[in-house]
């Protein structure tokens, strides 16, 4: 599989969010050249995180991942470049509302209380809850959690699937935080992104393992103001463009290899074939139309 290092090289620059210039407030103006209200005519600055491979997370001090690589590539289709910033996942979506950001990458899932904050773009991936817990707990699946202390990075869906099944959660900033309470044994298990859960436990030397997962029922999603129709309109064109030209299935197989694509999810606006994504050892996933 060859790396698309290219789109993020040409569009990814790291920045502080701190070292932003704008501090939101109101939405910029439309203009000959700035048609979708950018905070910087022709760059598209996005609130991401650090911490959440292989979805969004830095590598050799730029901001990469499934999801990043995937909006540099949309992006580009409509002409634009991309400014990544570190942000906590609990504050993303009001940044973006906000204008402090002109949008949000971070395996987004759309739900219907985040829509009162912020528009969403078509779905681009699907996504699975994950239960890790530390190396030899008893654990085995989801409704062993009752009574257990669970913990959730704040904000998150899996913090609202935490608080829905009744479990009181442990409320974290980031992912690394909750690594840490599985580490040291101050949780009893976490909720997880899976692929992130996936990759966590496989970076801890043993001390976590994943016990369960299973498909979340929403699509994840770039988060954009709900007062910028012309970008989430842009972005979506650019997306089933990128899933039309195989961009999106490449970088599938780059960053969740042997992973099948539920039969029932379509990416983008769903109108748009992709080339089959290639899963080690069994047939590769019907083209979606």
């Amino acid at each position: 599989m060859r790396p698309l290092r290219a789109f993020a090289a040409t569009a990814v620059t790291v920045i502080a969010a701190s070292a932003m210039t704008a501090c939101g407030g109101s939405s910029p103006k439309a203009s000959a050249d700035n048609p979708y209200k950018l905070l910087q005519p022709g760059v598209l600055r996005t609130a991401t995180l650090t911490d959440a491979p292989p979805n969004v997370f830095l590598k050799n001090g730029k901001f990469t991942g499934f999801d990043n690589d995937l909006l540099t590539a949309v992006a580009a289709k409509v002409g634009l470049k991309v400014q990544f910033a570190g942000t906590d996942f609990s504050a993303l979506l009001s940044q973006v509302a906000n204008h402090k950001y002109d949008t949000g990458s971070s395996s987004i899932t759309i739900t219907d209380a985040r829509r009162k904050t912020v528009a969403f773009t078509n779905g681009y991936d699907f996504g699975y809850f994950g239960l890790d817990v530390p190396a030899g707990s008893q654990i085995k699946s989801f409704d062993q959690l009752k009574g257990k202390r669970v913990v959730v990075v704040q904000g998150t869906v899996q913090d609202d699937y935490a608080t829905k099944q009744g479990l009181n959660p442990v409320r974290v900033p980031d992912y690394n935080g909750a690594l840490n309470q599985l580490k040291s044994k101050t949780a009893d298990a976490w909720v997880a992104p899976a692929e992130i859960g996936e990759k966590t436990a496989k970076d801890s030397g043993g001390k976590v393992v994943v016990a369960a997962k299973q498909l979340s029922s929403e699509p994840t999603a770039f988060a954009v103001a709900k007062d910028n129709p012309k970008l989430t309109e842009a972005l979506n064109k650019g997306l089933d463009e990128v899933i039309k030209d195989g961009t999106w299935t490449k970088l599938q197989e780059q960053y969740y290899p042997g992973r099948p694509v539920p039969k029932e999810f379509k990416p983008g606006s769903g109108s748009v074939t992709f080339p089959p994504v290639q899963v080690s050892g069994a047939p590769a996933a019907s083209p979606s139309a």
